[in-house]
């Protein structure tokens, strides 16, 4: 009995520390809020977005969304208010807190589908996938981003497609273009990695079904003779000798001096590095 009231005792006394723990931060939490309220007062529509912008000038880009939101909760119908919509979705992005940016570019899709800048936010969603996922390091070793997982790649060339279709006039197709090519050549060469996974594990249908993926859906990218090489290799462990055959005769006749190698730094210090560390193993 001594221990159970002991145990209830404890209990209690842990209830009340975490209320008031809770309290604590209710209060320090509305106390920064009102300090903020304190100093933004006597500002007006211009003051917060000249403010907001040498934020975002200076790399300050969690300041920069807090005064865009205030910005926004203040005059929530002002003339530019559209603007301040795709202003904190750029801030979101460069915060490197891409559901966030895409979620407030698609809310400005959603209101705002006659204004002018609505292009911007179809490639800026383009933008924030095309870069989800790209650490520090990588904008600065060289590696091969083919040998990762392609989904966010897949939603970029969606969204870059989307902007192509619906505004082939805007000034952002030529950029969105470029990357679509880079993004369609990179997950070519991602099928091309699987299907020598499965060849390795012997798992050939499978690689034959990769293999053909790339030669079907990106004839033009620089994976094809990659791809022409597992056909080959996964329809002779099949015993399938005529379509073995028949593949060599169509990488011979195309590619007579082999695959072209278009990035030589990528093909020599990166590839070593991921095959070192056996990660396309």
């Amino acid at each position: 009995m001594r221990l159970i009231f002991i145990k209830f005792l404890f209990i209690c006394c842990l209830s009340i520390s975490l209320e008031g723990c809770s309290t604590f931060k209710d209060l320090f939490s509305s106390d920064s809020k009102a300090s903020d309220e304190n100093e933004y007062a006597d500002w007006n529509a211009e003051k917060f977005r000249t403010e907001a912008k040498k934020s975002v000038d200076t790399g300050g880009y969690e300041k920069a969304i807090k005064l865009y939101q205030a910005l926004e909760s203040r005059y929530p119908f002002g003339e530019d208010s559209a603007q301040t919509e795709l202003d904190i979705a750029y801030a979101y992005f460069k915060n490197n807190d891409p559901d966030s940016a895409i979620a407030a570019a698609d809310r400005f899709i959603k209101t705002n589908p006659r204004n002018p800048a609505i292009d911007y936010a179809y490639y800026l969603k383009g933008l924030v996938n095309y870069n989800r996922g790209i650490s520090f390091i990588d904008r600065f070793l060289p590696s091969d981003t083919s040998q990762r997982d392609t989904g966010t790649s897949k939603d970029a060339l969606k969204n870059f497609e989307e902007l192509v279709h619906r505004f082939p006039e805007s000034k952002y197709v030529p950029d969105s273009r470029l990357r679509m090519i880079a993004l369609t050549n990179n997950i070519a060469m991602h099928e091309v990695h699987v299907a020598r996974y499965y060849l390795k594990r012997r798992a050939y249908v499978a690689a034959v079904d990769r293999a053909s993926t790339v030669i079907d859906k990106y004839q033009r990218a620089p994976a094809v003779p990659y791809a022409l090489l597992v056909l080959n290799e996964a329809y002779t462990k099949l015993n399938q000798l005529d379509l073995a055959s028949d593949i060599k005769r169509i990488y011979d006749l195309n590619y007579p001096n082999g695959p072209i190698v278009l990035d030589q730094a990528t093909s020599t210090t990166s590839h070593k590095i991921w095959d070192f560390i056996g990660l396309d193993k």
